[in-house]
């Protein structure tokens, strides 16, 4: 999977959906800028600086068939590179959570990788295109041309046709993908066929190698990612991915605690290793229809036994509850993620938000909060509803946190014109103390709020929020 597209976790509620809308591109470049400085702007440099050192200067380096030989060669490395870490990332990696900061954040990678690859595939092909336009104007003088002859003279023309026919495949997938109108459940049938395209352009990349450069370290470079990114496309191609990580179980319970909200109670039995608070899974009900990604709204009780709370938020879940049944198995993979509360910094004042079906990870909190014998944390809990007197989720909250002293809830009405700002925050009786916030909800709130503490009197020690808004 090159560039996978996983369903939002917490859906946005409707009272912060203007926020949304108006800020959701904002938010998105903030996200991929974080993620290109820390992970793949390294990873470009990686790979162009072992281009570099196995650059050869000499008499006609700067000539301009030097220069096109060279371009054509860099941006082809660049996309084969980045689509092999891209399709390496998609074997959902649970080693590379802690370091990388979660599933979320490794989705992400995947994401921008696969979409740089496809960036630097225009790049090498439309250089490729140029070929006619600069022996025009230059003439075939300094032209490179390595004979080749037998056998590696006709798989080398066979992976320039193969290239070519996939570079094409390769853009109508990334149009498809950007496509936001495109329905979900057809494009996920058209990338199940990514890893076989990533074979295609594995064996273009491998046999137009330049020979001298498998004996240096950029061929090493090469031949690891090519491999890597092989052995993940066959992973996927045979459904191994997460496989380790599934277990069967059985629906035990299914509620409808808001129009559009599901509650979902699965049975996995001994095989389920636990989960921690705020964690998520993929769960399939339907085999068709294939796994989602669902945030656990309950607390591990060591019994195999974990609940789902479903926000209507696509065609397959809306009316989940109609679709599915007591009884009926269903498949869980994970768990996921690294929304979690141990990892909260303890010399902090803790302030959650939850917008929406984003308060599923603080139940959780809370529940995990209420069966352990630790000291509850002192925090703020901010809970935007649209209308808290028919939000079944705002009488639950005040039963978990009656429990806890430290736990300030506070309720933030749409509909009694109650919005929550980043000046509430600051104003809110710890004006001067370091704050981590944790945030869970529509997008565009997520971010209107942590650009707005920025330029408040409130001292912001870390924002953590997962990013999963993929496609």
């Amino acid at each position: 999977m090159a560039i996978k597209a996983v369903i939002a976790l917490h859906g946005p509620s409707a009272d912060c959906q203007v926020w949304t809308l108006a800020l959701l591109k904002t938010f998105q470049v903030s996200i991929a800028g974080d993620v290109m400085i820390r992970i793949i702007l390294p990873f470009i440099v990686l790979v162009s600086g072992l281009w570099a050192w196995n650059l050869a200067l000499g008499p006609g380096a700067g000539s301009p068939w030097a220069v096109y030989d060279q371009s054509l060669l860099l941006s082809g490395l660049l996309s084969i590179a980045l689509m092999s870490l891209a399709m390496m990332l998609a074997l959902r990696p649970v080693w590379l959570e802690r370091p990388l900061g979660g599933l979320d954040q490794i989705y992400l990678i995947h994401k921008w990788a696969g979409i740089l690859a496809v960036v630097f595939a225009a790049a090498h092909w439309l250089i490729e295109m140029g070929d006619d336009v600069i022996e025009s104007i230059f003439g075939e003088a300094g032209k490179f041309d390595q004979d080749y002859s037998g056998f590696i003279d006709a798989m080398r023309d066979a992976a320039e046709d193969i290239g070519e026919f996939a570079v094409y495949l390769l853009f109508a997938m990334l149009l498809i993908t950007l496509w936001r109108k495109f329905p979900y459940k057809y494009w996920r049938y058209l990338h199940r066929g990514m890893p076989a395209l990533y074979l295609l352009l594995a064996f273009h990349a491998a046999w137009l190698t330049p020979l001298q450069w498998w004996q240096q370290p950029i061929g090493l470079l090469m031949a690891i990612l090519l491999l890597g990114g092989s052995l993940a496309s066959g992973l996927s191609l045979t459904g191994r991915v997460g496989r380790r990580r599934q277990v069967r179980g059985t629906v035990t319970a299914i509620k409808t605690p808001a129009r559009d909200v599901t509650e979902v109670t699965c049975h996995l039995g001994p095989a389920w290793r636990g989960h921690r608070a705020g964690q998520f899974a993929f769960v399939t009900f339907d085999r068709l229809e294939g796994a989602h990604p669902f945030t656990i709204a309950s607390a591990d009780r060591a019994n195999g036994t974990v609940t789902f709370l479903i926000k209507s938020l696509g065609d397959y879940t809306r009316n989940l509850s109609q679709k599915i049944s007591v009884g009926q198995t269903v498949k869980v993979e994970g768990p996921y993620g690294r929304f979690n509360f141990d990892r909260r910094n303890r010399k902090s004042h803790q302030i959650w938000i939850a917008g929406g079906i984003g308060i599923t990870p603080f139940l959780a909190w809370l529940e995990a909060l209420d069966s352990s014998t630790a000291t509850a944390p002192e925090a703020d809990l901010h809970y935007c509803t649209r209308n808290a007197d028919e939000d079944p989720m705002v009488g639950r909250l005040r039963v978990l946190c009656g429990g806890f002293p430290g736990i300030h809830l506070e309720i933030h009405d749409s509909s009694r014109g109650q919005a929550l700002s980043a000046e509430k925050l600051s104003t809110n009786g710890h004006p001067t103390a370091n704050a981590e916030v944790w945030f869970c909800g529509p997008a565009g709130l997520g971010q209107a709020i942590r650009k707005g503490l920025r330029a408040a009197p409130l001292r912001l020690t870390r924002f953590h929020k997962e990013a999963f808004q993929f496609r």
